[in-house]
């Protein structure tokens, strides 16, 4: 990757290039002996990638009808060239191809945005965004091919008022999306049964708004505090027995997110968020209107030094609330809790030690939890249970750092 950029008083400019080439075999098994009760249910799927994209950035402060006024224009351009499959296999020797595909997917974001101060103590920001999406897949199954395109703008706006007393209140409002897998777009035939599949949209509009406040009216103090909602055509859900996330049902999500920072000393800095959200499907349809997986509380907290004479490090904790496993709320998973220390030293003006621990208490808790039907080898039927990803186990890490 690289990265130019140039900054007068009037006006800035950036110019962004990478290039990544990525492979990945991964193997998995998440029902266990429930489709083939000889050998198991472990499949590879198999991922090989090059990708290319270039960002491109300008800024001009021009005064509108008199007011301060800045635009940015700006231009992200990727190319991905991608060999994706998904294979049966037995102690991770392949015994049959459930699908290989060769997917090429260019993307092209246009964006504009205009900041004005129309008085000290009101100002606006207004934006669109274009992206169009082209993409063609050749499947090993002349059924699921084909090509793609799609294009959606995303306009977004923003009010903020203030400062007053050290402070201000801002709204924004916007709208946006996530892209599908091009895959779906184009598939007909389930490559596993052969049966007929609906394609799914390339792009999933969401909408979004927000109203809070920012202060720092008491001296070293920051503080934040957000309510927010999000509204998706679709939501993408987990798919236990393939290992795949699928497009699924509409959904609204509201909630409030409060943060707050202290810095008494210059050198010791302090810091608390937390967020609180309600999921919820918003068509009826059985068995329920919860969305998997979601939780309803985050927080997170923690202790940061910088530049105490030659000493660096922080302390943080984190916590996730209980998420519904199933759209009932007939299961749910526990909350996560997991804490985190860095401790380091500035040897001289370039090189830094420190060590990292990661799981600091060894909480033995779940990084995520699935709920879907398996079947062990011992078992006569299929049983419906909750499937965990333990959290690692408390590990070191040692980083030596030199800046030149």
């Amino acid at each position: 990757s690289a990265r130019w950029a140039r900054t007068t008083e009037a006006s800035a400019q950036t110019v962004e290039g990478y290039f990544i080439y990525q492979t990945l075999n991964l193997y998995n098994n998440f029902t266990y002996f429930l489709d083939n009760p000889t050998n198991g249910d472990q499949f590879l799927q198999s991922d090989k990638r090059k990708v290319f994209g270039v960002n491109l950035g300008h800024t001009q402060k021009t005064p509108f009808l008199g007011f301060d006024s800045a635009t940015t224009l700006g231009a992200q351009f990727r190319y991905d060239d991608i060999a994706v499959g998904l294979f049966n296999t037995t102690l991770r020797t392949p015994t049959n191809t459930i699908r290989n595909d060769q997917v090429s997917e260019t993307s092209l974001g246009l964006y504009g945005e205009n900041k004005t101060n129309w008085t000290p103590r009101l100002r606006t920001i207004l934006g669109v965004r274009g992206d169009m999406y082209w993409a063609s897949v050749a499947s090993d199954t002349p059924e699921n091919s084909g090509p793609m395109n799609a294009f959606l703008a995303s306009p977004k706006a923003g009010v903020v008022f203030g400062p007053f007393a050290e402070s201000e209140l801002f709204l924004n409002a916007g709208l946006g999306f996530h892209s599908n897998d091009a895959r779906g777009v184009n598939q007909t035939v389930n490559p596993s049964t052969g049966a007929a599949a609906t394609p799914v949209t390339p792009l999933a509009r969401t909408t979004g708004y927000e109203a809070g406040m920012r202060t720092q009216y008491v001296p070293g103090v920051t503080a934040l505090v957000a309510l927010w909602q999000l509204r998706q055509n679709s939501e993408l859900i987990f798919v236990g027995d393939a290992g795949t996330t699928e497009p699924s049902r509409p959904s609204l999500r509201t909630g409030i997110e409060a943060l707050i920072q202290y810095q008494p000393r210059p050198w010791l800095a302090l810091d608390a968020s937390a967020g609180v959200t309600r999921a919820r499907f918003t068509d009826v349809e059985a068995p329920g209107n919860f969305v998997p997986n979601a939780p309803n509380a985050v927080l997170s907290a923690g202790v940061t030094v910088e530049n105490y004479r030659q000493w660096f490090g922080s302390v943080r904790w984190r916590y996730f609330g209980p998420r519904p496993l199933i759209e009932d709320n007939s299961v749910r998973s526990k909350g996560t809790t997991l804490a985190y220390a860095r401790v380091g030293y500035k040897l001289d003006a370039r090189t830094k030690v420190s060590v990292d621990v990661f799981n600091l208490f060894n909480r033995k808790v779940s990084d995520i939890d699935y709920f879907y039907a398996s079947q062990l080898k011992t078992e006569a039927a299929a049983q419906n249970d909750i499937h965990t990803h333990p959290a690692e186990p408390r590990s070191l890490r040692l980083a030596l750092r030199m800046n030149f």
